[in-house]
This record gives structure tokens, C-alpha cells and sequence, in this order.
């Protein structure tokens, strides 16, 4: 038996719709399909309960976490964690499966501890057909660098403790569990016999600051060096410091509750500073914390002192805290329940934090 798990967020009800139909329609039905949505808008969300109704081979598990960084790692991982079937395969929601797709994997699932497939991506035009999985023109094909399609050995993939959540946003978390399980001696093999898997064309405003959702400029960047180190170090567990696969949606309701409340500005000092106080002194509260521009920042005054080399106090501009803000969460909070907001329009940051 096999269990299926795909990750979503607001993602286009056409596209998840596809997806769903190709797996309802596989030649086996020999698995288990487990939609981890984290964090869709509510009506997003009431949508997709209504279109999941049509798929009982599908069950659906709520991540109230609109306003925090995508982590597909963790909405993975909160799959693993109660996965009961010897083998567990992550895909993603926007494919469309062969329908011998999970018959496959069924015949590979022996053969290596993971076995990745090939994807082959449609245009936008190509996307929008509704055919057979053979009649699709496919425009490009995956190599073995594109590792996200991938079949486990479910306890082997427990046993380095699932994916890695040090990343968040986009990109690099796939390919890094490949590299421990290498790391752990473990085998891993492409499959590219025939194509399989199909990329169904969206627009990627989600990895941009349009969208509305919790962005960091560089975390793309930063995901790419974390997995350099990765690759250099030779490790094999991730998450050691921190629980994996936690969500507690008890957690969340305390977030109504706040306890402390902190104002601020962009002064680099009163940043730090918070930060280092709510490492250190407010474990188990929950607060809030608003900041906004400080009144001398790019103020005359302040440029005419640093243009007379006088004493003048530091600033970072409103991405550059918003940027540290995320990165302190990621790296020491991440299990921590959190509501985070950037209007970059009135440029003020608000957080509350249930630590």
C-alpha cells in the first residue's frame, strides 16, 4: 500500500481538479491520497472541501497557516508523520498521473529506498485540453536534477527524520533529502523509461512579492547554499533541534489571547534587540509586535549628520527587517504558531507570535 501526499495553497481548482481526476482514474486503486493544505485563503478552502467531495479516495488535512512562509517541507512531513503504509510518494498538486502511474510505483517500490520520476511540462496552451495522458504534446522533459516526484521507503524517509524545514519558500528541499539519503548510503534511482507525470502550466506569481502571502527576497538564494552545506557536510538527519511534522491547530487559538505588545521602528538597535528579548524572556506568551518607519529615517536632518560625519542612528529599510524578522523565525521559532503581515504599500510590519 501506498500513501500519496500532495501539498497545496491556493492553487487554481482547475489545476487540483486534473490532478485528482488522473488519480481516480489509475488502474489500481491500491493507495491512499492525503492533501495537506497549508495554509489556503478560506474560500480557497471551502472551494477545494467542496471539490474534494467527488474523490473519496482522498482525504483532506487543514493547516490554518495562510499568514506565515510556505514550508512544503513541514506540510510533507505532517503527512509522514501519521503515515501507517510501508511507502509514501510526494507529488504535487498541479500533475497529471498516467493511469498506470501508481501501478508503477507499485512495481518499483522494491527496488531502491527512493525512485524519482521524470515530469514532462505542457504549455499553457496544452494545459488547458482536456484529453488522454497520451494525446498531451509535451513541450520540455525533467532530467535527473528535478527530484520533487519521488517514491520512499516510508521508515527509511522517517529515519532521517523527513525533510528538512529550515526551508521555506521555494526550492532545494526535494533535492536535499536525496542528498541525505545518499549521505545514509541509502539507493536512489531515476526513472525515466517512460513519462509518467505531466506538469500542468501556471502562472508563479506565488514566488513574487505580488503576492500578498509572508515573502523573504532571498530565501530562494539562501535554500541553495543551506543545500551546499548539506552536500558538504555529509549529514544525513535534519530537524534535530526541532520537533518535525508539528502542528497543533490548539496552538493557534491562543494567537486570540495576546499577553505582550511591543512597538518599534526600523532602528537596526530596537530590531536586534527584540529579537534577542523574545528569545530570551517571553517564552510561552503570546505577543504582538508592530513596526513602522522611524521618524528621522531619510529625514533631512538625519542626512545632513551623516553627510557631516556626525553620530546618527542606524537604520535598516522596511524589507531589510522584514527579511530578518523571517529568517529569525525560520531558523529558532518555526514550530511557534505566528500571524505575520508586510504591507509593503504602507510599509509596516506586524507579527504576533505565540512563543
Amino acid at each position: 500500500m501506498i500513501t500519496v501526499v500532495l501539498t497545496n495553497r491556493n492553487r487554481d481548482l482547475k489545476l487540483i481538479k486534473g490532478c485528482l481526476k488522473s488519480l481516480d482514474n489509475q488502474t489500481t486503486k491500491d493507495f491512499y491520497c492525503v492533501i495537506v493544505d497549508y495554509g489556503s485563503s478560506e474560500k480557497n478552502f471551502k472551494s477545494l472541501k467542496i471539490l474534494i467531495k467527488d474523490f473519496k479516495h482522498v482525504n483532506l488535512v487543514s493547516c490554518k497557516t495562510s499568514k506565515q512562509l510556505w514550508c512544503k517541507s513541514r506540510a510533507i512531513n505532517i503527512a509522514l508523520k501519521s503515515c501507517n503504509t510501508p511507502y509514501f510518494f510526494v507529488g504535487d498538486i498541479d500533475m497529471i498521473y498516467h493511469p498506470d502511474f501508481i501501478e508503477t510505483l507499485t512495481q518499483y517500490q522494491l527496488k531502491a529506498d527512493a525512485t524519482y520520476f521524470q515530469v514532462g511540462f505542457l504549455s499553457e496552451e496544452e494545459s488547458k485540453k482536456d484529453k488522454p495522458f497520451d494525446a498531451f504534446n509535451i513541450k520540455f522533459k525533467s532530467t535527473h536534477e528535478a527530484t520533487g516526484m519521488t517514491l520512499y521507503n516510508t521508515e527509511v524517509l522517517k529515519s532521517i527524520n523527513g525533510y528538512d524545514e529550515f526551508y521555506h519558500g521555494w526550492g532545494s528541499e526535494d533535492t536535499d533529502v536525496h542528498v541525505r539519503l545518499k549521505n545514509a548510503n541509502k539507493h536512489v534511482f531515476y526513472y525515466e523509461e517512460n513519462t509518467l507525470i505531466l506538469h500542468q502550466w501556471h502562472p508563479k506569481t506565488y514566488r513574487s512579492k505580488l503576492s500578498l502571502e509572508p515573502f523573504h527576497s532571498q530565501l530562494e538564494t539562501i535554500n541553495q547554499k543551506y543545500l551546499e552545506f548539506t552536500k558538504k557536510s555529509g549529514n544525513t538527519k535534519a530537524n534535530q533541534n526541532l520537533n518535525w511534522g508539528y502542528y497543533n491547530k490548539e496552538d493557534y487559538k491562543r494567537l486570540e489571547t495576546i499577553e505582550e505588545a511591543f512597538d518599534l521602528t526600523n532602528e537596526l538597535s530596537e530590531v536586534k534587540g527584540l529579537i534577542s528579548n523574545l528569545l530570551l524572556n517571553c517564552q510561552g506568551k503570546v505577543v504582538s509586535i508592530s513596526i513602522k518607519k522611524h521618524s528621522e529615517y531619510k529625514s533631512i536632518k538625519h542626512v545632513a549628520k551623516k553627510v557631516l560625519d556626525k553620530k546618527v542612528k542606524t537604520f535598516l529599510d522596511m524589507q531589510e527587517v522584514n527579511d530578518l524578522l523571517l529568517e529569525s523565525i525560520i531558523l529558532n521559532l518555526r514550530n511557534a504558531p505566528y500571524l505575520y503581515n508586510f504591507d509593503s504599500s504602507s510599509e509596516n510590519i506586524s507579527l504576533i507570535i505565540k512563543l
